[in-house]
């Protein structure tokens, strides 16, 4: 009996452990939800967490930081994003720069897989002087690019007509994308032109300023080359306050956080120019630049306002660290955009420009075929409309292995257009590949709507209406992968990062 007793005692002594062994881990359990609790996730180590965290569509962590302090922290953090790297889940977004009626700038993140849209933090309201012995007034970030200015202002400003910059305070800025990040560079005051660069990392959705160029530069060109920002050429003002053409060039290094020189650009064709008086009167400007075969190619034009004549172009060896002269067939043959602003974007390794129509309600596509120095028209139709009064009409960008024309309709809607390349190829062979996810949906008719499942987030989008008459063909060489309504508001630039 007292050996049953006994046994009796053992099994309620061992029950009451194993209820407190579960008590203390529920306890455990949902302290995990505590902010003072270490772990990411209760009962997994946080190296399972972050691995589990790395792999959910960045669009979900603006939600995922208010789940608590800890998350955060591990959301914000470089190892997850370098682990994102490393397990080959990094996401491309397409980041868009507008303009609205007063001239201020708003940033839009758009992921082209949700299809939902973000507005990032405006960039940051900084008094800023840059020569503050000659009493400038302060200079505020957020309206930096934002005065409607046009280059062909700085144009007219060359031939004597100065006053322009002396109405508006702010213009001219150069955007770029490197190491993650997206970059504001240089302008104008009603002054001096601006050294200053601005970062915004969106790991973290923050602005912030970095070290500043060399020299103060507006309308510059920049470009990514082995994971380094080059900015080249733009205008600065010189002596009597007249606006000088600038052939330097630097490069950012993002990790070092320093700025080092580059070879200034030749401008070789302005150099052999038969009079002192074509010399003066025609002023050397790069158009565009583009990095494209492990090189840097500048596209290159001489203005006298209201004409510019193409020059071709000089192409950067970071190797040799030297300029040579562009093939002729490229520079000659590169399209040109408003005031001859050149316009291009590389996609799998192949160099892709859009060539407006004289008709000014379409467009082309074309490709740089590098092995018979010609560009080749690879898309006949592109639905763009009839912005004369725009500075900006339309922007190219690639992602998702594709190439995207970034255009209004006639609704003022921003609408994103991905080229499906075999379907548009024309009679003129080309090279270039695709690959990568297809979204969205064709064109639909003229008259008829857009499906609403290619709709982004707001009900006031409605259909987009390319054209008056589009044929099949062209139809389905287009789809519409994100349509918004951003009201008046003007296209600046794009830049794509894939984090």
């Amino acid at each position: 009996m007292g050996a049953i007793l006994s046994l009796a005692g053992n099994r309620t002594s061992d029950y009451s452990e194993v209820l407190q062994n579960e008590n203390c881990k529920r306890q455990r359990i949902l302290s995990g939800f505590n902010d003072e609790n270490p772990r990411l996730i209760p009962s997994l180590p946080d190296e399972i967490s972050m691995q589990i965290l790395s792999r959910v569509p960045r669009i979900c962590y603006l939600s995922m930081k208010k789940v608590s302090r800890s998350w955060k922290i591990a959301i914000t953090s470089p190892e997850l994003f370098n682990l994102r790297k490393e397990l080959g889940t990094t996401e491309e977004w397409l980041y868009i720069l507008t303009k609205v009626d007063d001239d201020k700038l708003l940033w839009h993140a758009l992921d082209p897989l949700s299809r939902k849209w973000q507005r990032l933090p405006p960039m940051p309201n900084v008094d800023h002087e840059e020569e503050p012995k000659k009493g400038l007034s302060a200079l505020r970030m957020w309206n930096v690019i934002g005065s409607s200015i046009k280059i062909a202002d700085v144009i007219r400003s060359w031939l004597g007509q100065k006053d322009v910059f002396d109405r508006l305070p702010f213009c001219g800025c150069a955007i770029g994308a490197v190491d993650g990040c997206l970059f504001v560079l240089g302008g104008f005051s009603r002054s001096s032109a601006m050294r200053c660069v601005w970062r915004f990392d969106p790991v973290l959705n923050v602005w912030g300023e970095v070290s500043s160029m060399s020299i103060g530069r507006a309308y510059c060109k920049t470009g990514i080359l082995n994971n380094k920002l080059y900015v080249v050429g733009g205008v600065s003002r010189g002596r009597g306050g007249a606006l000088t053409p600038l052939q330097s060039a630097e490069v950012f290094d993002p990790h070092a956080g320093v700025w080092s020189q580059v070879p200034s650009m030749p401008f070789s064709k302005a150099q052999v120019l038969p009079t002192a008086f074509l010399a003066d009167m025609l002023k050397p400007i790069a158009t565009g630049m583009t990095s494209y075969r492990g090189r840097l190619c500048v596209p290159q034009s001489l203005y006298s306002w209201p004409f510019f004549v193409d020059v071709g172009g000089e192409i950067y060896d970071p190797e040799t660290e030297s300029w040579v002269e562009m093939p002729v067939g490229m520079g000659e043959g590169w399209p040109a955009r408003q005031a001859g602003t050149k316009l291009s974007v590389v996609v799998d390794e192949e160099l892709y420009a859009l060539d407006p129509s004289s008709s000014l309600d379409s467009g082309k596509i074309k490709v740089y075929d590098h092995q018979e120095d010609a560009w080749k028209v690879i898309v006949g139709k592109v639905p763009i409309r009839d912005f004369t009064d725009s500075e900006t009409p339309y922007l190219l960008a690639g992602f998702l292995g594709r190439l995207h024309v970034i255009t209004k309709d006639a609704n003022h809607q921003i609408a994103v257009l991905q080229a499906d390349i075999h379907n548009g190829l024309s009679s003129s062979p080309s090279t270039s590949s695709s690959s990568g996810r297809t979204m969205g949906a064709s064109f639909p008719a003229c008259g008829s709507s857009m499906p609403s499942d290619v709709l982004p987030v707001t009900p006031a989008d409605s259909g987009y209406h390319p054209c008056d008459s589009t044929a099949e063909s062209e139809t389905e060489t287009w789809k519409v992968i994100a349509l918004r309504n951003f009201g008046s508001a003007e296209l600046v630039s794009c830049q794509v990062l894939d984090i």
